[in-house]
């Protein structure tokens, strides 16, 4: 079937109107739910052959936050699909007013590469939850995790109710051109905008979880070595393909070189004998190369930074004497690079992380109640930690999204399913016949009105 014959059969399978009923979704969420369990040893072998990425890794961060996800939702979505009586205003009265879920229709979920499969079916557990039907693109960077997307969902979903769509760019553009009814997007902010103006086009409403440059703050009261390990564990999990890595440290800067000391005997616990060879690798060639373009040309390579172009391995880096319009401060790095900015004041770190596009994540590591407290009412970002990086978009319990250029919109949990839901607002008005709002008006009529709704 071509991607347009594709769109029309799940429309008409919406139409059905089965998928509203909720026994039939969380039918639907277990069979996923299942088809992921019996597909594990596919999936670790995929995210191996795409990204190096060892088991233990692909489960936590993928496998094992999905299913999170999907035991989640199917707790929770019968009470989050009930229509709702809320209070009706003194305008609606004798009427009752009711706030009904619904779901959009056909959504289109488009994933990256980074995270093929938890970023690919994440949205999908919501897409289902709220009762849409779905066309699933997975990244065509990461060929192997595609093809066992593919088959999951085969195995999982009903023809015509959720499909995969394989391929690259001519595919993608396809897709954009289908008239979905709601698009979700995951990647890069450049394709955010492309992706935005096509459902412009159709007036299509969007979700854009994109990226950007995530900045770390260390203050001279942080906890070093704990910062220093937990900072590096964010920028070495998935070798910083993450889009809420550590982007870039601004550092108090008495504190700068005993920090560096800390962040190298945090590699060596990480890497006993030097071994990396458990460290995922760079996607492809065209990363690769843009990395080392980084390094060569943005400051002093003080720790790590070698390179292995066969393997497109990078070793975990700091850069220091960074110029601000350096190109590891042009653009997210996406890689296991920090580039390092030590600062005099705090007001000057926050003045700077302001005159930025916001991020999609901000981290600051003090003991110091005030410094947190002055950042969080400053600065404007998608989500982050205190005392810790990345693992705050691993719950079902908050919502995760950006701000600005970092994204718009947000799933995980219940938030999820908000995302993708239109509730709508019904009113079941009563026989008695208020004339107050009838013509014609009257000086009367227009007291009262005051009256009633001052």
């Amino acid at each position: 079937m071509d991607i347009s014959s594709i769109v029309e059969s799940e429309k008409q399978f919406f139409r059905t109107g089965v998928t509203r009923g909720t026994d039939f979704r969380i039918d639907m969420l277990k069979r996923l739910r299942k088809a992921v369990i019996e597909n594990d040893g596919l999936i670790s072998a995929a995210l191996r052959a795409d990204l190096n990425k060892q088991p233990f890794e692909t489960y936590m961060c993928e496998t094992g936050l999905l299913l999170e996800e999907i035991d989640y939702h199917i707790k929770h979505l019968k009470k989050w699909s009930r229509t709702r009586r809320v209070r009706s205003g003194v305008g609606q009265l004798p009427g009752k007013s009711y706030v009904c879920p619904e779901p959009y229709g056909v959504v289109l979920i488009m994933a990256p590469w980074n995270y093929p499969v938890q970023l690919c079916l994440m949205p999908l557990v919501g897409a289902v939850s709220s009762g849409n039907c779905a066309v699933v693109k997975p990244s065509a960077y990461a060929p192997e995790s595609s093809r066992v997307i593919a088959k999951i969902i085969e195995s999982a979903f009903p023809t015509g109710y959720v499909t995969a769509v394989e391929g690259g760019r001519d595919a993608n553009k396809a897709l954009l051109e289908e008239p979905f009814d709601y698009i979700f997007f995951t990647g890069s902010v450049a394709v955010g905008k492309t992706v935005m103006e096509a459902a412009a086009k159709r007036l299509t409403p969007v979700t854009l979880e994109l990226g950007g440059k995530s900045p770390v703050i260390v203050d001279e009261t942080a906890d070093l070595a704990l910062a220093a390990r937990r900072i590096a564990f964010g920028k070495v999990l998935n070798a910083g393909q993450t889009c809420v890595a550590p982007d870039y440290l601004m550092i108090e800067k008495s504190v700068e070189t005993p920090f560096i000391e800390e962040y190298k005997k945090a590699l060596a616990d990480f890497f006993p004998g030097g071994d990396m060879s458990s460290m995922v690798h760079i996607i492809n060639d065209r990363h690769f190369e843009r990395l080392c373009n980084i390094l060569d040309n943005s400051g002093t390579v003080t720790v790590g930074g070698t390179r292995d172009a066969e393997t497109r391995f990078i070793e975990p880096a700091v850069l220091t004497d960074v110029p601000v319009d350096s190109p590891v401060m042009e653009q997210e790095i996406f890689g296991p690079i920090l580039p390092i900015l030590p600062y005099d004041k705090l007001d000057d770190c926050i003045d700077f992380i302001r005159s930025r596009p916001k991020p999609l994540a901000l981290y600051i590591f003090s003991e110091n109640r005030m410094n947190q407290e002055k950042v969080l009412g400053s600065c404007s970002f998608g989500g982050g930690c205190i005392n810790d990086t990345v693992i705050h978009l691993a719950s079902s319990y908050m919502s995760f999204g950006g701000v600005g250029a970092s994204g718009m919109g947000c799933y995980h949990g219940k938030q999820s399913f908000d995302t993708l839901t239109h509730y709508r607002s019904v009113l079941k008005q009563g026989k008695i016949d208020v004339k107050l709002r009838y013509f014609p008006y009257s000086s009367f009529k227009e007291k009262l009105c005051r009256w009633l709704l001052k």
